[in-house]
């Protein structure tokens, strides 16, 4: 799968505004080829969000979208992220996001720990102030750390593109849209990039990521 991507996206099982379908159909006429929904979940809702987005995954296909079953755990104690994470592949999720140490709101510390050293992880998102020794053991089982454009979240872009980059780490370009505008154009998603501090090679290489290759290669 080429083309544009988003691996971290809301709708009405969580937070977000959309129906999946319509956050579907709204990507796909954008020009999306890959689309993740995944929606905040601890132990409590994760097998109904998982069975929920399965749904409506041959709609997807319609719109000549891939549609990637997907959940966010949010605020789960560090300790629990295997756990969890293990449980969301097991019951069906084909992308695994952790909700990161985001300066806005009070994550609990060691949640990037917990999740760069979790093979069940695909993605650590909007990781605040990621350290070096983190972000390595993300590269070293190819977790990639996410460059967002979620207003807050993204206050440290250019601290985990600096990061990513002497660690060696896959760097993803996600909307954590919960909204209809939240969704990214092609040219909002490079500057996106590009205002991380992301050269015009990685920038290239993040936005145009072969996104089932690297998930094939994570199983």
């Amino acid at each position: 799968m080429t083309g544009m991507y988003d691996l971290h996206t809301h709708t009405l099982l969580s937070d977000g505004e959309m129906l999946p379908i319509e956050l579907i159909r709204r990507a796909s006429v954008l020009g999306y080829t890959t689309l993740a929904i995944a929606d905040h979940v601890d132990h409590s809702n994760l097998s109904e969000v998982i069975a929920a987005q399965q749904e409506v995954k041959e709609m997807a296909g319609e719109y000549g979208l891939a549609f990637l079953c997907g959940v966010e755990i949010t605020h789960v104690p560090p300790a629990c992220i295997s756990a969890v994470a293990r449980r969301a592949k097991e019951e069906g999720a084909e992308v695994v996001v952790v909700h990161g140490e985001t300066m806005v709101e009070p994550v609990a510390p060691g949640t990037n720990h917990a999740a760069c050293i979790c093979d069940d992880v695909d993605v650590l998102a909007h990781p605040g102030l990621i350290s070096v020794r983190d972000a390595r053991e993300a590269a070293r089982r190819s977790i990639a750390l996410e460059i967002t454009s979620r207003a807050g979240h993204n206050r440290a872009n250019g601290h985990v593109a600096m990061v990513a980059r002497e660690a060696g780490c896959i760097v993803v370009v996600d909307s954590d849209a919960h909204g209809p505008h939240d969704l990214l154009s092609a040219g909002a998603r490079r500057l996106v990039a590009r205002g991380a501090g992301l050269s015009p090679a990685e920038a290239r290489r993040s936005l145009g990521l072969n996104i089932s290759s690297w998930l094939k290669e994570r199983i």
